[in-house]
């Protein structure tokens, strides 16, 4: 348990609570930017995810009842802790935060504290709608539904990343517009600040064009369409470095070693205190380029990161990327998604010469860092207050 040594009039106390995956950088920004703003934040929570990417490569029903179990051994003392815990205005609950909010809800009401639930992904979109991994009619996809549903009408604030997903999971769920507040995911800046990188060698006259991508193989990303743009441009001065693993990895393999792409580097994995390294060697790197409407809803880890470093920056286009960059950015191409030939004309355009970074953003990066993403939760949770 730990807490900061002052509060922000207005809002007061804040106690994450509960089995959020801190592993990822979604809560740890929350909470980095909470603080930077002054909010005092206490957290009393457990880490059932530890050591688990991707939470929908769990498979077995061995592992499934481990982690269950872990939760439920968990759940008795974060009740006891939370009853405990000095006065409070909020509890914020960090992704994954569905079950938590089962088991807070009436403390939360006895305590007289409001609920804020970063809802961040939809399980039953990225299960169901995204992923395809359990069919519509399914009764698990029912069961998702039906505990989702209900969670987020038990959360004074829920809120996700961008307005866009937001607007679109009112839809799914048949939640008033404006019920679901939006918090951008950020970046932490300090570690993807361009001087956080070793020197690389620098890029030579003449040499090839780097480009990277990295993350999860899941549909969103469209990691097949970057495999087409790799095949259009094998001919060319291009070398490729791909960094992942995940749902789609056996189909992109095949993509692969259908035809055999020499200009191609597949690493399964790099630390996350590596991603820095590997985005400061390239000349170009790449966000997501998927078909799905969730893929147009979302702005991910990867293109805060890329963004902060500094470098060049080719996505699909989207109404979630195009609210972050406004009038958009000179290094930064937006492409239709899932168009492999497009993608593969822009990485040919920038070849010669990667474009220098645009001025404007700073102004970008500055909206992204950690203390604008806590100012952006606490207008929130004011506006909340406010209105009840």
């Amino acid at each position: 348990m730990s807490e900061a040594p002052h509060a922000v009039p207005g809002i007061g106390r804040v106690v994450l609570w509960g089995t959020c995956d801190t592993g990822k950088p979604r809560v740890r920004i929350l909470l980095e930017g909470l603080r930077a703003q002054g909010v005092e934040v206490m957290e009393i929570r457990a880490d059932p995810w530890r050591g688990i990417e991707d939470k929908s490569q769990v498979r077995g029903i061995g592992r499934w009842l481990g982690l269950l179990a872990r939760v439920a051994i968990a759940y008795p003392r974060l009740a006891w802790a939370y009853l405990r815990a000095p006065a409070h205005d909020w509890v914020l609950l960090g992704y994954p935060a569905i079950p938590d909010i089962f088991v807070i809800r009436l403390l939360a009401w006895l305590r007289g504290s409001r609920i804020a639930m970063d809802w961040f992904l939809s399980a039953y979109d990225t299960i169901v709608l995204d992923r395809c991994l359990v069919p519509r009619r399914h009764p698990l996809a029912w069961l998702v539904y039906a505990a989702e549903w209900l969670a987020v009408r038990l959360a004074d604030a829920p809120f996700m990343d961008t307005a866009a997903h937001a607007r679109r999971m009112e839809s799914v769920f048949g939640l008033a517009h404006g019920r679901c507040g939006d918090v951008p995911v950020g970046v932490e800046s300090a570690a993807f600040d361009p001087r956080a990188a070793r020197p690389g060698p620098g890029r030579q006259a003449d040499a090839p064009t780097r480009v990277l991508f990295y993350g999860q193989f899941i549909p969103l990303h469209g990691s097949g369409t970057i495999i087409g743009a790799a095949r259009l441009l094998r001919d060319a001065k291009v070398d490729w470095h791909i960094v992942g693993r995940g749902q789609e990895a056996p189909r992109i393999r095949a993509m692969v070693d259908e035809q055999p792409l020499p200009r191609l580097r597949w690493d399964d994995w790099v630390p996350y205190a590596g991603l820095v390294d590997a985005i400061s060697a390239a000349d170009i790197c790449l966000g997501i380029f998927g078909t799905s409407d969730k893929a147009a809803s979302v702005v991910p880890n990867k293109v805060y990161q890329v963004l902060a470093a500094g470098k060049p920056l080719v996505t699909r286009d989207s109404p979630a990327m195009r609210d972050l960059l406004g009038d958009g950015l000179d290094d930064v191409a937006l492409v239709p998604a899932g168009d492999a030939a497009a993608l593969a004309r822009a990485i040919l355009a920038w070849s010669a010469g990667p474009p220098r970074p645009d001025p404007r953003r700073a102004a970008i990066i500055a909206s992204i860092r950690p203390a604008a993403v806590g100012a952006r939760l606490i207008d929130l949770l004011g506006s909340r207050r406010a209105s009840k």
